[in-house]
């Protein structure tokens, strides 16, 4: 009965509110991104060490997942090539969840390799093709080539700080992200059941205004008749 009872009052509240308060759940999640964020960048040492450990128990359960999937479909084409590359997420699991300091020097030097190679391809493409984004694609790899160079520069003491300070900044400007949708996502909603309730308030107001013109029509029509009568008895 109070399930039935709490369904019921569920129903009854108006689309508007229901929207709204899931933007409201949306900025509330995005806090609390920004939250770990902020605390990521505060202890960037504590933040790589638990990207990793998450790193792992992703390829873990990716691996099983995967194996599952293979042992299903083990009569296709396909079953030895699943079940080999279910075999190397589970070890690349085991080995990062054991050794995440190892695990995360092997991801910096990779990292590092990829801004290097991406910086160069940027700048040598902007020299080549000289397009309408010629400046940008130029800073674009000018950094990229920058930011390669000095992890590299420090490796493998900047595998302590690179990765949770890239992953700490991802969920900080993911939280800050949701944050302008809820909030923005709210003020427009509150806009339109304004605007809505503005419609309907000028609408009943026109139905009981002719409502009034249509009740005064007979009135008239009757005092017409009535004049009428009078003047065929004179």
């Amino acid at each position: 009965m109070a399930r039935g009872t709490f369904g019921n009052r569920r129903r009854a509240q108006p689309p508007g509110r229901r929207i709204s308060r899931g933007f409201g759940v949306l900025a509330l999640l995005g806090g609390v991104l920004v939250l770990a964020g902020l605390v990521g960048l505060a202890y960037v040492g504590f933040a790589t060490l638990t990207t990793m450990v998450l790193f792992g128990w992703l390829l873990l359960i990716g691996g099983v997942v995967g194996l599952l999937h293979a042992v299903q479909s083990r009569d296709s084409s396909f079953f030895w090539l699943g079940v080999v590359v279910a075999a190397l997420n589970l070890a690349a699991g085991v080995v990062v969840i054991r050794r995440p300091e190892v695990a995360a020097e092997a991801l910096t030097m990779f990292a590092a390799l990829l801004f290097l190679t991406g910086g160069v391809f940027r700048l040598v493409g902007s020299l080549v093709v000289r397009g309408p984004q010629f400046g940008w694609t130029l800073l674009q790899g000018a950094f990229g080539l920058l930011l390669g160079i000095l992890v590299l520069g420090d490796w493998p003491h900047s595998s302590r700080y690179v990765i949770g300070t890239f992953f700490s900044l991802a969920l900080l400007f993911d939280g800050l992200g949701l944050i302008a949708l809820g909030v923005g996502g709210r003020r427009v909603v509150g806009m339109v059941v304004a605007d809505g309730a503005r419609d309907g308030g000028a609408a009943a107001g026109s139905g009981r205004m002719q409502g009034r013109m249509e009740e005064d029509v007979p009135d008239r029509s009757a005092s017409t008749g009535n004049g009428g009568q009078e003047q065929s008895r004179e």
